[in-house]
């Protein structure tokens, strides 16, 4: 198992964060080291929020066995408008397109840039999608469209009651049990242990 801190996060070095799309070379840069480490294996990968994002904004596309994709939003201009609202009601809704404009200076980056649900049909590994019914960062209706939007072979899993939280420790041994199964369906190789990538996440 392979876990690391994106670019301005953690013990990683960096000024800034550019919601997944360079940091989808962090996902590429972890995903030659395994493959150089365990050559041969099969690579799964877990991605939660922006971690999600970054692997779906890399480019060239990731190349995996199998990804989990936990909490991901769809678009950069909805994820900033649910945040502003969460905190600042009405005025953050107003407020949101004027954070986005700066933002947009500070990156060198436009909305279009920013939409991981342009992308996820692209995946072409198993792909398994986790959300939560109670988040208000990443609803569930925007789950429901980035499993639309994604191809098959998918599933999709709304935690109850569960926000844009650690779904790990919010479902326990549910939320364990259906990863396990997933990876073990999606990664097993007859005498081989599987390898996997834990992308960092942000909230």
């Amino acid at each position: 198992m392979l876990a690391f801190d994106f670019r301005a996060h953690g013990e990683s070095s960096g000024d800034r964060i550019t919601f997944g799309y360079t940091e989808g070379r962090d996902v590429l840069a972890a995903l030659n080291y395994l493959r150089k480490s365990a050559p041969g294996e099969r690579i799964g990968v877990i991605g939660t929020s922006m971690g999600g994002a970054a692997f779906l904004l890399a480019s060239p596309r990731p190349r995996v066995d199998a990804a989990i994709l936990e909490q991901v939003y769809p678009s950069i201009d909805l994820a900033m408008d649910h945040r502003m609202t969460r905190y600042l009601g009405s005025l953050g809704h107003a407020l949101s397109p004027v954070l986005l404009s700066w933002v947009g200076k500070e990156t060198g980056l436009q909305a279009k840039q920013l939409r991981p649900i342009s992308h996820i049909g692209r995946v072409n590994a198993p792909l398994f999608l986790i959300g939560g019914t109670h988040d208000r960062y990443t609803p569930p209706q925007e789950s429901l469209a980035m499993y639309a939007a994604a191809s098959e072979p998918k599933q999709l899993w709304l935690v109850p009651g569960a926000g844009h939280v650690d779904l790990q420790q919010f479902a326990g041994d549910e939320y364990r049990r259906r990863i396990l199964d997933f990876f073990s369906h999606t990664l097993r190789i007859t005498g081989s242990r599987p390898a996997t990538a834990n992308s960092s996440h942000t909230k």
